[in-house]
């Protein structure tokens, strides 16, 4: 099911204030959750069927629900991800960043979960953080029937839902073993997050006073504002985080991404942040843009070099590699998988310095066969591969020296390669 296509004629259009408030009331529209796109999608389901707690009323706005979005394919993982949309804290960009996003997981073989959060100005803080946390300890208590790791549960966020993503990463409880609800008894912290074009900062000139207003109010607290500038609440607990943003974004600024990647980099949590030149604020997926679009190919990645998408135990690798008798100065090793392990990435690979190389198991590749290919980057030889080996040593080899066959434990190569 489609959202309904919006046409505008513009003729002599004036940007009179009035103006411009029409363009901006016609696309919050579009990206409300109150939009036609709301309606796609599994049922939702209440967080709390018997009321939502400080809920001010018995409407839909103050009924916080997901939508579950399992995974599909031949090869699920048992992984999911909470998704948690954008729009200022005073709307929700339902469906492309809600609705398309976990249909992209699933192509993934990961489950989507998106929530409906609730919102200013009728809510302010901690609502929207409450039904964030609940909605990761609702995923997690339910992870068997569900099909899921307990411990890869993640939490997502776009724009304002990126500051509500950041929040529950960095405030988080491990649950409270005497309460009376089995799912207020696991806890709320997300195993990993993923924060695309995110309002981080309150307190910073480049923070986003909408959000801020929207989830506290006109007259905010000062020590509200401290602790929910989430880029000083980051500790070596918060969890491996992902970051997406463009330099061109006026909505919400890319320092927003810097604070918080340097405040991961600084508490030593494993981070990566990819920033693009161009793009305007609030694209989700970007399906249009040739070169924003890849921004969900490097999730991929991020996802498989943090074993999210694959399934098995890692082993370690090292080795010897030597070029016409002589260690290789210079250069990289690649264990590609065959088919049997097409689906267990990621690709491990290394460099290789005077002949040694080495990967730990918690880079490493997980049990199974792999063709490997070495590449000289000292020496021009424009194609030096597995074809050049004279001889492999090592525990559990296939007969054919094209592949190799990586077993539990540690392993061993040794490579003796010839560039004629």
């Amino acid at each position: 099911m489609l959202a309904p296509l919006y046409r505008m004629r513009l003729t002599s259009f004036q940007t009179s204030k009035w103006g411009v408030f029409a363009l901006l009331m016609i696309f919050a529209g579009l990206g409300s959750e109150s939009s036609h796109a709301a309606d796609v999608g599994p049922e939702p389901i209440l967080l709390w069927p018997t009321g939502a707690p400080g809920a001010k009323g018995e409407e839909e706005v103050d009924k916080p629900s997901i939508r579950i979005y399992p995974a599909t394919g031949e090869h699920p993982t048992q992984t999911a991800v909470v998704i948690c949309p954008g729009g200022g804290y005073g709307a929700l960009a339902y469906d492309h960043e809600g609705h398309q996003v976990a249909k992209f997981f699933n192509r993934m073989g990961v489950t989507g979960v998106v929530v409906k959060y609730r919102l200013g100005s009728r809510y302010h803080h901690p609502a929207p953080m409450h039904d964030a946390q609940r909605a990761i300890r609702y995923v997690r208590a339910h992870a068997k029937e569900l099909k899921l790791s307990e411990h890869q549960i993640g939490v997502m966020g776009f724009s304002a839902g990126g500051h509500l993503a950041s929040t529950v990463s960095t405030h988080f409880d491990a649950g409270d073993p005497a309460a009376t609800d089995p799912i207020d008894r696991v806890s709320c912290r997300p195993d990993f997050s993923i924060l695309c074009y995110p309002v981080i900062s309150f307190k910073s000139d480049f923070g986003h006073k909408g959000s801020v207003r929207n989830l506290l109010g006109d007259n905010p607290d000062p020590a509200l504002i401290e602790s929910l500038s989430n880029e000083t609440q980051v500790t070596k607990e918060t969890p491996p985080t992902f970051l997406f943003h463009t330099g061109a974004d006026k909505g919400v600024p890319v320092q927003n991404s810097l604070v918080y990647y340097r405040a991961l980099v600084e508490q030593g949590v494993p981070a990566e942040l990819h920033v693009y030149q161009n793009g305007p604020h609030g694209v989700g997926l970007a399906p249009g843009d040739p070169i924003l679009s890849t921004w969900g190919d490097r999730l991929r990645d991020w996802m498989q070099t943090n074993q999210l998408l694959q399934q098995g135990e890692r082993a370690s690798v090292s080795g010897e590699i030597k070029l016409d008798g002589q260690p290789l100065r210079w250069g990289m090793i690649t264990f590609a998988p065959s088919d049997d392990v097409a689906n267990r990435l990621p690709v491990p690979c290394a460099m290789v310095a005077h002949g040694k190389f080495s990967i730990p198991a918690s880079v490493g590749p997980t049990v199974g066969t792999y063709k490997i290919v070495v590449k000289s980057l000292g020496t021009v030889v424009p194609e030096p591969t597995i074809e050049d080996v004279s001889r492999i040593s090592a525990e559990d080899v296939d007969q054919s020296p094209l592949t190799f066959r990586i077993a539990s434990g540690n392993n061993t190569v040794t490579l003796e390669l010839s560039s004629q």
